[in-house]
This record gives structure tokens, sequence and C-alpha cells, in this order.
């Protein structure tokens, strides 16, 4: 679920000059936008379950059917994807919580509003994550 949808909900935040970084104001604006995204994303997975017992029909054409079981194992993968985004949400509000939001778990600097921003959820700096895609790479290889 990208960020860009909560747009509607939640206004961008705009740092006062000489604000603190993750000063209490900040912390309820992104407290406020992970709420907001984990709402959205609940009601997405209770549609699925509600359209998936709706659509339950059994075709008698097997390629018909087949199609339906893919949709929906397709539909599946992705409400997985939003469950363990759910349970990320959950973790990152428990970091606001304890006064550890905003700060990378590598090496313990700032994040900076434009990266949570734009993923709420991060919790590595830019330099840190870009390290982790290339051990990833390596790894992979």
């Amino acid at each position: 679920m990208p960020v860009e949808s909560l747009s509607r909900k939640v206004s961008p935040y705009e740092p006062r000059t000489g604000e603190e970084y993750m000063s209490p104001r900040q912390k309820a604006h992104f407290r406020k936008v992970l709420e907001s995204l984990k709402q959205e994303l609940s009601l997405d997975i209770d549609r699925t379950v509600h359209t998936m017992q709706d659509e339950a029909t059994l075709f008698a054409d097997p390629n018909d059917r087949a199609t339906q079981e893919s949709d929906m194992a397709l539909e599946l993968r992705n409400r997985d994807r939003e469950r363990k985004l759910i349970k990320k949400i959950d973790e990152t509000i428990a970091k606001i919580d304890a006064d550890e939001y905003g700060y990378c778990e590598g090496c313990g600097v700032e994040i900076g509003l434009d990266r949570l921003a734009a993923r709420p959820t991060a919790s590595l700096c830019i330099e840190c994550k870009t390290l982790q895609e290339m051990r990833e790479r390596q790894v992979a290889k």
C-alpha cells in the first residue's frame, strides 16, 4: 500500500524553523500516519475476505477454475504482505512509544524526515540501507 494514498487523510509534515528532531509534534504526526496506514490496510484485508467468500464459485470449465484459483492465490499473497506490514507498523509505533523512532538501528544517526515521510516504517538510514541491499545482492549471486 503506497504512502501516497494517505495524502488525502494526513497532510505532509512541515517542520518549524529550529524544531528539534523527533519532537513530540513530529512523533504525533508519524503516529497518525502509521495508524491511518494500518487502518487502511486492515479495511483492505477485510474487504478481500468478504469478496473471496462472495466470489467462491465452482466453474465447470477447468480453465475458469484455474484462473479463479490463480487470482485468489495472488490476492492471498498480497494480503499476507499487508499483514506483515501491519506487524511492522505495530513495531514502529512501539518505537515511537519508547522514544527510539527516527534513529537508524545500524548506526544510530537520524534517519531524516524526508525518508520517514516516504517510508514511515524505515528503521535504517539511507547509507545503512544501501549497504544492506548491496550485501543482499552479493549473497544472492
